[in-house]
């Protein structure tokens, strides 16, 4: 009787009843979207990386000069799918403790281990991921910005699928509205109060559009030609849309002012990578160079 009286004064939409956690079982075992988020995201990341890597025409610019920088392998792609997947669980969960909720951890530290329960950062994610591609670079012989060049271009898929099943589980969902498009969650502990359903904002945002960008840029304006410029916008563009973003999403507690803890750790992000582009963009094109038993992928890539 309550929902039905909030869905007529606020004219907000009833979180869908079909959408629920579980993907599926098997016996005792639940498939969950969100795991199946993660999984998906990076095998799709990887294939478009991969797909990208041997297109031999985005990667040539008539004004390059210079060394010829080499473009990561198949093999290379794989071992930094690997090794990101690694940084993904492991940053994410340390972020999560460390910028989020240190002071529950220490108090019930097996609570640490119970990743069931959920609790990711994607800051922590993320600097997970920049190790997984230090360490990949100085292993393979390969230039680090190269590296993150790849991951920014491809990043963003598995980032809009993570956004989209933060919807599904009903969590990290917006401030109380009166827009028509409010959703009611069933899991918020104030359900009657219609919402910004601000995960569908950072998926369209942070997912959708930073893709659409760089895949427009890297194929029409060649900018994996300058070593670099990708990896600056992507900063600069997931930075930027996430501050704008925590003026929907319920904040956390603030950490200087009204800055909360969201925008506070994506403005170094923002910072960064305006310097980075700024830094890239000035820099004259660099040749191509692929691994010769890569040749015939990249053949056949640009058929």
């Amino acid at each position: 009787m309550l929902l039905e009286f909030s869905l007529e004064v606020f004219g907000a939409i009833k979180f869908p009843g079909w959408l629920k956690p579980e993907a599926f079982s098997i016996g005792p075992l639940s498939v969950k979207w969100y795991g199946i988020s993660y999984i998906v995201g990076l095998f799709g990341a990887y294939f478009y990386a991969k797909r990208s890597s041997a297109k031999q025409s985005i990667w040539q610019n008539p004004q390059a000069s210079g060394d010829p920088v080499l473009v990561p392998s198949k093999r290379n792609l794989e071992d930094l799918m690997f090794f990101s997947l690694l940084g993904i669980i492991i940053g994410g969960r340390i972020g999560f403790i460390l910028l989020y909720d240190l002071g529950a951890y220490i108090e019930n530290p097996s609570r640490i281990f119970k990743v069931w329960e959920g609790g990711m950062a994607f800051h922590g994610g993320f600097l997970g991921v920049c190790v997984a591609a230090i360490y990949l670079a100085r292993s393979r012989g390969l230039k680090l910005i190269r590296v993150a060049d790849i991951l920014a271009i491809s990043a963003p898929i598995g980032i809009g699928l993570v956004r989209l099943a933060n919807f599904v589980n009903q969590e990290l969902y917006g401030r109380e509205t009166d827009v028509p498009w409010a959703v009611i969650f069933m899991r918020d502990s104030y359900w009657l109060n219609p919402r910004h359903p601000s995960q569908l904002y950072e998926a369209f945002l942070e997912g959708l559009v930073i893709f659409s960008v760089l895949w427009l840029a890297s194929r029409k304006f060649k900018i994996l030609t300058k070593p670099g410029l990708a990896t600056g916008m992507f900063l600069m563009m997931y930075g930027s849309f996430r501050i704008f973003v925590e003026f929907f999403r319920e904040p956390d507690a603030a950490l200087f002012g009204p800055l909360t803890r969201g925008m506070t750790y994506s403005l170094p992000m923002v910072l960064i990578g305006v310097l980075v582009i700024l830094w890239a963009s000035k820099r004259t094109p660099v040749l191509p160079k692929w691994p010769p038993a890569e040749e015939d992928d990249k053949a056949d890539a640009d058929a």
